[in-house]
Parts: structure tokens; C-alpha cells; sequence
């Protein structure tokens, strides 16, 4: 009898090894975020790449006009040129993997190309933050402090503002992806339609305690201070204004109105992702799916319509080179 409890105790032992052997060699994910797939999958399909060929098309089309037009080579333009490229660099994490899975029988990915999705994506939306912030306090040096905006924003300031909003949103999100990458696996189930972080570190079966530490550490660290100074900015910005003349106040408004727009709207769809991935809101799936990529999809498409068209000195340069492209061809 004490030789089958052995066998019995030696049996369950191994198969505790085993199993913990499978589970920690997990490699790839299945996203089962995606709702009504087979009936309108290639719905899906047909506006996602139409809304990735216009972000595609936009910001890249006001990148252009920045770069080649000289007068716009400017502490402002520049900022704007950065945050559109940070569109790019987003939207190219989420949305070729989207179109495959559109049209895939199974929405599968490796633990590697999973996280390495989620580090640039929360990378791209770290960097947003810190690019308004930039962006912010330029506009706050041009119209509370005129006169000392040409030796605050010189253009070494500007490279040295761009590479710290880049440096700290990539390794600071590049911290909590090591992390992750070094937890051990039991589950391959997520309810998402793209890789996020925080879904992952849920599929683990050991302690995830540093990692959600760190996780609301960045979140605190990169989201609120950003919210904290561009609020301050804008108050002291309004202040300035209503002492001056109606020409100044109408050049502040058309100046700043564009960037505290899509400031809000990046913030008000950004707090729709951290509270449904993190929180696990009780809504609809349908519901759920679009508003976890909202922030994702909505700011990379107005921030170029805003500054395309609300700046005048963006929008003249754009009409200057079709203007020259028909001379040219009409020659």
C-alpha cells in the first residue's frame, strides 16, 4: 500500500513538473479580442487600411511641408513635425498586425513580437505626452516671455528637449518590458485585439508584484506631470491674453487652439485604454474593442488635419508646393 502512495506522490510531483515546464515555455498568444470576425471581417479590414493609408498620407504630407519649407524651420514646426512622426511610429505597432489578423483564421502572435508591440505602442503614447508637454511650454515661452524666447528655445534646445521626450518614453517603457519578457507564462489568452502590457503580466502565474509597481510608477511618472505642467501652461497663457490686445489674443488662440484640442482628446482616449485594461470594465466587447484603440487611431488622424489646416503658416507652404507642382506640370 506505501509503495502505491509513493508511486502516487511521485507521479503528481512529476506531472507538477512537467506542467510547469509547458507553462513557462509559453511562446505564442492568442488575442481573442476580436468580436464578430468571421461576419465582418473584411468590414473591419477595409477601414482600418483606409484609416492607416490616410494617417499614412497626412502626416506624412505635413512632415514633408515642414521640412521643405525654410520658414518653417522653426522651434513650433519642429515640434509638430516630431509629433507627427511619433503618429507614425505608433500607428506602424498596431495596425499592420490589425489587417493580418482581419484576415487570419486565428489571431495568433509570439511572446516576443506580443511585447515588442505593446513596448512600442506604450512608447508611442508615453512620447505623446511628453511631446505636448514640449510643445506646451514652447507656446508658453512665445506669449508669456516674448522676449526671452530666442535664448530659451534656441534649436540645440530643441534637439536636447526631442531626444529626452524619446530617451525617457522608450527606456522607461523599455524597463517594464524586460520585466514582463522575464515572468513565467500559465496562461495564452487575451481578451485584446492588440498586445498590452498589463494583459500579459495577468497571464502569469508567479509574482507580479514589482511589475505592477513599476507599471503605475511610469503611468504616474509620465502621464500626470504632463497633465500637471500643460494645465499650468495654458492657465498662465489664458492670463497673459485677457491683459492684452484682441490681435494678440487672436494670434495665442490660433497658435494654441490646435495643441490643447488634441492634447484632450489624446488624454480623453488614452484614460478609456488604462481604464479598460486595467480596471476590466464591465462593457460591451464590441464597445470595448474600439475604445481600447482609440487612442491609437483618433490622434494620429486629427493631429494633422488640426495643424494642416488651423495653422496658416503650414497651410500657406502647402498651398506654395502645389502651386509649384501644377506650374510644373502645366511647363
Amino acid at each position: 500500500m506505501c509503495r502505491f502512495v509513493w508511486i502516487h506522490h511521485i507521479g503528481s510531483y512529476v506531472m507538477k513538473l512537467l506542467l510547469m515546464e509547458y507553462f513557462n515555455n509559453v511562446t505564442y498568444l492568442f488575442l481573442e479580442g476580436h468580436v464578430e470576425l468571421e461576419k465582418y471581417r473584411y468590414l473591419y479590414f477595409a477601414v482600418t487600411l483606409t484609416a492607416y493609408l490616410l494617417i499614412i498620407c497626412c502626416n506624412s504630407v505635413v512632415i514633408f511641408v515642414i521640412y521643405s519649407s525654410k520658414q518653417l524651420h522653426e522651434p513650433m514646426y519642429i515640434f509638430i513635425a516630431a509629433l507627427l512622426f511619433n503618429s507614425l511610429i505608433g500607428t506602424a505597432a498596431l495596425y499592420p498586425k490589425l489587417l493580418v489578423d482581419f484576415l487570419s483564421e486565428i489571431q495568433v502572435t509570439s511572446l516576443s513580437a506580443c511585447l515588442f508591440q505593446a513596448y512600442l505602442i506604450y512608447s508611442y503614447a508615453a512620447a505623446e505626452f511628453t511631446l505636448l508637454s514640449a510643445m506646451a511650454y514652447d507656446r508658453y515661452v512665445s506669449i508669456c516671455k516674448p522676449l526671452q524666447y530666442a535664448s530659451l528655445i534656441k534649436m540645440s534646445t530643441v534637439r536636447k528637449i526631442l531626444f529626452c521626450c524619446w530617451f525617457v518614453s522608450f527606456s522607461g517603457n523599455g524597463v517594464g518590458t524586460v520585466l514582463t519578457y522575464q515572468l513565467q507564462l500559465c496562461k495564452q489568452r487575451m481578451n485584446r485585439i492588440y498586445c498590452n502590457n498589463y494583459s500579459i503580466v495577468k497571464l502569469s502565474c508567479g509574482n507580479v508584484f514589482v511589475n505592477n509597481i513599476y507599471g503605475l510608477f511610469v503611468l504616474f511618472a509620465m502621464v500626470f506631470p504632463s497633465l500637471i505642467f500643460i494645465s499650468f501652461s495654458y492657465f498662465r497663457i489664458l492670463a497673459v491674453c485677457l491683459r492684452n490686445s484682441t490681435i494678440i489674443r487672436r494670434k495665442a488662440f490660433q497658435t494654441c487652439f490646435p495643441h490643447l484640442i488634441i492634447f484632450i482628446i489624446f488624454t480623453v482616449t488614452m484614460c478609456f485604454e488604462i481604464i479598460g485594461s486595467r480596471f476590466e470594465a464591465n462593457l460591451p466587447q464590441l464597445f470595448a474593442m474600439i475604445m481600447s484603440v482609440e487612442f491609437v487611431v483618433i490622434p494620429p488622424l486629427v493631429n494633422p488635419i488640426m495643424y494642416g489646416l488651423k495653422l496658416q503658416e503650414i497651410l500657406n507652404s502647402i498651398k506654395r508646393i502645389i502651386c509649384k507642382k501644377r506650374t510644373h506640370i502645366s511647363f
